[in-house]
């Protein structure tokens, strides 16, 4: 427990207190249970005894191991110090504190030819943090995916897998995906915590390949002498390659009024100059190292619509034609402009 009493030592029914003191001053009693002192790994720790009586002998113990009798220092250890040595305090400091120096210590001293004890308990405490992870993978779809994420921390930290693109979360420090689909393709975080210090979170991104599917195309109209575009995209990881092919399976190659004009997820066909050989069916071809997929689509010409037409001198009826049905030359005399 942190303490943060600020007593003075006093007598109480012929038995002598001894404080401990971590950022405040902590009271206990000799025949108590030891005190605990909370400190985090690398930082310094104060351990206090306080005497209110004249003493013959006193001494620092770590378990066994005598740290100080008296002045006279016992331990090896550099980062061990006598913080004060007279006859009311008798403390020592614990520079850039380890785990290993947790573990109890005990304040031993004479008085009156009694011995004297007080205990107190150092826990040494280690934020978390991520010591191995996976590396970033790529998979085919439909094969299992294994990640690990592994910590260290004191206390024992927890393991948590989050989804990043729908937040879902898996505990443990191993995330198993089985059967793994293209939607799951994303980051996933792993976020380890004890409550000492931040959460530690890493990222490993999972890829997901899968051969092309082409979701976009559709037949276009366009005018002799105008411009046209016909598209294809297709969704593919890798990306996908593409070609075009038209009619009787020629591939399609630039020219001075046809351009091809490949993206990352689509292709396009740019027609700067219509003419009657670019009317025809198209194929769209995608391929990546997983497989291939292709559709057609059509480049035809737009009808030309003329004014409707009557047949009769005295307009009983009126017909839309097209330029394939005008009648040549033409007959003045029964055709003429519809009024209704």
């Amino acid at each position: 427990q942190r303490c943060s009493m600020s007593e003075h030592p006093t007598r109480m029914q012929g038995k002598t207190k001894s404080l401990f003191k971590y950022g405040g001053q902590c009271r206990r009693e000799f025949g108590h249970l030891p005190d605990n002192i909370t400190v985090l790994e690398g930082e310094r720790v104060t351990l206090r005894c306080r005497i209110d009586e004249e003493v013959t002998h006193k001494a620092w113990l770590n378990r066994s191991n005598i740290l100080f009798t008296g002045t006279d220092k016992w331990s090896l250890d550099k980062r061990v110090t006598l913080a004060n040595s007279n006859n009311s305090d008798f403390s020592i400091h614990i520079d850039e504190v380890q785990v290993t120096d947790e573990g109890p210590y005990t304040c031993s001293f004479q008085a009156n030819n009694k011995p004297r004890i007080a205990h107190v308990y150092l826990i040494v405490q280690v934020p978390a943090r991520i010591v191995n992870i996976s590396k970033n993978v790529s998979v085919n779809e439909g094969e299992n995916v294994n990640l690990y994420c592994l910590a260290v921390g004191r206390p024992e930290p927890t393991v948590t897998w989050k989804d990043q693109k729908y937040g879902l979360v898996s505990d443990g420090e191993f995330l198993d995906i089985t059967e793994i689909k293209r939607q799951q393709a994303e980051d996933y975080e792993c976020i380890t915590n004890n409550g000492v210090a931040s959460p530690d979170q890493r990222k490993v991104k999972v890829t997901v390949n899968y051969p092309p599917l082409i979701t976009d195309m559709k037949n276009m109209p366009a005018h002799l002498g105008k411009t046209a575009i016909l598209r294809c995209e297709a969704m593919a990881v890798p990306p996908a390659s593409f070609e075009w092919y038209k009619d009787d399976h020629r591939p399609v190659e630039s020219d001075n009024t046809l351009r091809i004009k490949n993206e990352k997820t689509r292709s396009l066909l740019l027609f700067t100059n219509v003419t009657e050989k670019h009317f025809g069916n198209y194929t769209c071809f995608a391929s990546n190292r997983l497989g291939a997929s292709n559709a057609s689509m059509l480049l035809f010409r737009k009808p030309i619509h003329l004014p409707a037409l009557c047949f009769h001198h005295r307009c009983h009826f009126c017909q839309s034609i097209s330029p394939s049905s005008v009648l040549w030359p033409p007959l003045f005399f029964l055709i003429s402009p519809c009024h209704h």
